[in-house]
């Protein structure tokens, strides 16, 4: 598929993405999404909105998700690193409740391609990160949703970051058993 190796993962419809990086003593290169090589694979999303977000080691973004207008997405990071993770929550699946992480780099260049239908959040395991992601539909401040970070029944095994940084709204997100949310 061109520039990019696009990796089952054990939840249907999520994704590692691969990069070919194109490097020299100049630098490098690389195409960090191209809707023909995406739609050759299968995977037919109308990005619509890019975003950007830059924090400091022990940083925990989410678990987030929007209630009525889902999301996917597709999210790598262009400094530091993190520890970056997509929770099922579609009605039926059979990996419901289930989660799946990646470590997504500046220098592994890897991507992670998160479904509708999925909380997602991050940790930051580098002293500094940005983190950039395309979002098929547009943020709805008013739609948000979320789910406690450390949620026992999810069981996500978050990896060692010193102290963990929350926003206030995360501190206190309900656990999955009460949100009683299925896409």
């Amino acid at each position: 598929m061109g520039n990019f190796t696009f990796n089952k993962t054990k939840i249907k419809g999520v994704y590692i993405i691969d990069v070919k990086v194109y490097g020299d003593n100049r630098g490098y290169f690389m195409e960090t999404y191209k809707d023909s090589d995406f739609k050759e694979a299968g995977l037919n999303y109308n990005f619509v909105q890019d975003n950007q977000s830059s924090s400091r080691k022990g940083v925990l973004r989410g678990l987030h998700f929007q209630k009525k207008h889902p999301q996917a997405k597709l999210v790598r990071v262009m400094k530091g690193e993190v520890f970056d993770v997509a929770v099922d929550l579609r009605k039926g699946s059979p990996t419901y409740g289930q989660w799946i992480g990646a470590v997504l780099s500046e220098e592994n260049k890897k991507q992670f391609l998160i479904p509708r239908g999925f909380a997602h959040g991050f940790l930051v395991l580098s002293d500094y990160a940005e983190f950039a992601y395309k979002c098929d539909d547009v943020y709805h401040p008013e739609d948000e949703g979320g789910i406690i970070w450390n949620d026992p029944t999810i069981g996500i095994e978050w990896p060692e970051a010193g102290e963990i940084i929350l926003s206030e709204k995360d501190k206190i997100q309900p656990l999955l058993a009460d949100i009683k949310i299925e896409f």
